[in-house]
């Protein structure tokens, strides 16, 4: 259908799953399938905390979600937050809830043989193994890509050399504002601490990831970062719901002319500016989801530069995804399904569901 396609195999890439804000803000076990979860939590806490759960390995293992971008999120602590367990209000608390949520993916790759953490090529390449033809499913390894959203875990920029050791390659620097951003609901550009920030990670070589960026700010580190690769890893388009968090045509077409690959959120606020919670879920059907994926590729012109970034369980659960959407084992067959019957080639359905974001990663491993 596009003249520029990315092939890969019919594998899933993620690029914004929050694993390890979900064991800590709800004790979700990600070992556990999501609907072993929802039977456990029940409605009450269902509802009033966090929704009901679409995440868990075996689902995504079922549905072929072969690498998933790992967030380390913190947020900045609010009168009203619920969940104290990953908000801060000083940079040290940040690090420290951070660091916390290092050590549980530390501890997932180190106790299931099901998962890989992947900080350099040859991790990448050990769990794209496991997906070869012929391979038994019951051998799969889900590789696990650690990308910290919002930067102020980063204590200061020449710091950020000790998150790289810890294997984080990829970098938001804002989810509302930060020390280094103007972020969603934060106007503004980056400060001076963001600046020097991107010419620390630059020489790194790491991912720089736009998603809750301010527009100024936005715009800014377009100019800016001379690393290779960058992503909006969670972000939709204003022309669908007109806010800040989401892309205007013009960011996404400067993020296109620096190669860069968007991941589309499956959060309904997100994709219909008339949902609300607690209706029913055929007023979104995932075929909304596709017209995004649809409206980014005639924007830039190619299959190239859209992904899948559904931030699910990202403080919102299956009652606010589209419907279609049940668990994470949904999305190989409802995206591909999707962009079938709208006529898009095999190869290009192959760069949407994972191989434009595993171009982006290859990018940056060592």
């Amino acid at each position: 259908m596009f003249d520029k396609p990315m092939t890969s195999p019919l594998l899933v890439v993620d690029a914004h799953q929050d694993i390890a804000y979900n064991y800590l803000a709800f004790g979700r076990d990600y070992r556990e399938s999501a609907f072993t979860k929802r039977e456990r939590e029940g409605v009450y806490v269902q509802q009033q905390r966090s929704g009901s759960a679409t995440l868990g390995l075996p689902d995504a293992l079922l549905g072929r979600v072969a690498l998933v971008f790992s967030t380390l999120f913190v947020a900045p602590r609010k009168r009203t937050s619920l969940y104290e367990t990953v908000t801060y209000t000083t940079p040290q608390e940040a690090y420290t809830i951070a660091t916390r949520q290092w050590d549980y993916y530390q501890r997932l790759a180190d106790e299931d043989a099901r998962l890989r953490l992947v900080s350099r090529q040859a991790d990448l390449d050990a769990v794209l193994a496991t997906w070869a033809d012929g391979r038994p499913l019951e051998n799969a390894q889900q590789g696990l890509v650690l990308l910290m959203e919002g930067a102020d875990p980063i204590l200061e920029p020449k710091q950020f050399e000790e998150w790289y050791e810890r294997g984080v390659r990829a970098v938001g620097l804002a989810w509302e504002r930060t020390r280094y951003a103007g972020g969603t609901n934060a106007p503004g550009g980056l400060t001076s601490l963001g600046r020097e920030l991107l010419e620390v990670m630059a020489s790194f070589n790491v991912l720089l990831d736009l998603s809750h960026m301010a527009e100024e700010a936005y715009m800014e580190a377009l100019d800016r970062y001379e690393g290779k690769s960058i992503i909006a890893s969670h972000s939709n388009l204003r022309r669908f719901v007109d806010t800040d968090r989401q892309l205007s045509d013009v960011m996404v077409s400067r993020l296109a002319e620096r190669d860069g690959v968007i991941g589309v959120v499956f959060y309904n606020h997100f994709l219909n500016r008339d949902w609300r919670t607690g209706e029913p879920r055929s007023r979104v059907p995932l075929s909304r989801v596709i017209d995004i994926i649809d409206a980014i590729c005639q924007m830039t012109g190619s299959a190239a530069h859209v992904g899948i970034g559904t931030d699910l369980d990202g403080g919102f659960g299956v009652e606010d995804a589209p419907e279609g959407i049940n668990s994470v084992m949904d999305l190989y067959s409802g995206i591909s399904g999707g962009l079938r019957s709208r006529g898009f080639a095999e190869q290009d359905i192959a760069a949407i569901l994972g191989g434009n974001m595993l171009r982006k990663v290859r990018e940056v491993l060592p």
